[in-house]
């Protein structure tokens, strides 16, 4: 299973993370310094729950949570 959403096909995104060393300049330091870099995956926030269809069927879908909340794809009960 990907993990996207059914709905906006929101997926994984890319990004870093970074690791800092020292003490800022307003604390009294030379300021903050990158040591590292790693990389890293902000994932989508998935929910798997039954959701009406345009024909009035009922399937299983992961959708996030954006969708969910914004009103894009009905509950089935």
């Amino acid at each position: 299973m990907s993990r996207k959403c059914s709905v906006c096909d929101k997926g994984p995104v890319a990004g870093r993370t970074y690791t800092y060393r020292g003490i800022a300049i307003s604390k009294g330091g030379i300021g903050l310094n990158i040591t590292g870099k790693t990389k890293r995956r902000f994932l989508p926030n998935l929910k798997k729950i039954r959701i009406k269809t345009a024909k009035g069927g009922v399937i299983s879908a992961r959708v996030c949570t954006r969708c969910i909340k914004s009103g894009k794809v009905q509950k089935a009960i």
